[in-house]
């Protein structure tokens, strides 16, 4: 059969379609980044801290703090020099430690890992910290008035917490604040402390076989006071064991969650 092209003709087949798409843009992923493992305990919310118990099972000693292989996750990239966690990528950061861990090496590292969260701010970083008093001490040089991609939550896990680091950690220049109240172990008054500028409340009970107790109330009260206040509220997991209407129940792990869903007692203004 006869060639119907002439390599001479430039009116070629596929001369008339439309290019090719570029590629699409990688979507964002969430990504636990682990920069140091190890704490030690601080206050009350911690003496049944899931870290502890985790190590418990492998015979690891939780007081030794240790930079993680995970430390420069955020830099990581692909063959193709592509970001491996691309833009837009939100990180939970430093959930086996404390970020503002008191620590001769975590002091040291802290300074590296604010040079990594300021490379990548095409990506968000969430911080939770129960040592929020030794902030001064920990952040970098060119603060400002805070890193628009780094949020700061706060634990205060009883009223004597709440009245300690609350008040303080209003007047902190930090672009983005929440306050957790995880794991809760008495009821809360933080009205005073819900200035505007709080991104939301999140309050939840303790995991483990030996949580101690929250109710249900504690959780209604917490939701009022962010109504009245105006700023979301988020009842994350009822912890394991949970008082409603006199009542205690167990609630596994993988339930606890769902049955915080269930209450429907989340607020978003």
């Amino acid at each position: 059969m006869p060639n119907p092209y002439d390599e001479n003709d430039q009116a070629f087949l596929f001369d008339d379609l439309p290019p090719s798409a570029p590629p699409k843009p990688a979507a964002p992923k969430t990504a636990t980044w682990n920069l140091w493992h190890g704490c030690l305990k601080y206050s009350e919310g911690c003496r049944n801290c899931y870290v502890y118990r985790g190590d418990e099972k492998w015979g690891r000693d939780s007081r030794v703090v240790q930079k993680t292989a995970q430390f420069n996750m955020p830099l990581e990239r692909y063959a193709n020099g592509a970001y491996k966690n691309p833009s837009g990528s939100l990180f939970w950061t430093c959930f086996s430690s404390d970020f503002f861990l008191a620590d001769s090496g975590a002091d040291k590292w802290r300074q590296e890992a604010w040079r990594i969260i300021r490379e990548r701010k095409d990506c968000a970083f969430f911080i939770i910290t129960k040592r929020i008093l030794r902030f001064w001490e920990c952040i970098p040089d060119d603060w400002g008035a805070g890193y628009e991609n780094v949020t700061i939550g706060v634990t205060c896990e009883n009223q004597r917490r709440a009245e300690e680091r609350l008040p303080f950690f209003k007047d902190l220049p930090i672009a983005r604040k929440v306050f957790i109240h995880e794991p809760l172990l008495s009821p809360l008054d933080i009205s005073a402390c819900l200035f505007p500028g709080v991104e939301k409340v999140i309050a939840g009970g303790e995991s483990g076989e030996n949580a101690r107790a929250c109710r249900y109330e504690w959780f209604l009260s917490l939701r009022g006071q962010c109504e009245a206040a105006g700023i979301p509220f988020v009842f994350k997991q009822t912890g394991a064991r949970f008082i409603k209407d006199g009542k205690l129940y167990n609630i596994p792990r993988r339930l606890q969650r769902v049955q915080a869903d269930k209450a429907g007692v989340n607020y978003t203004p």
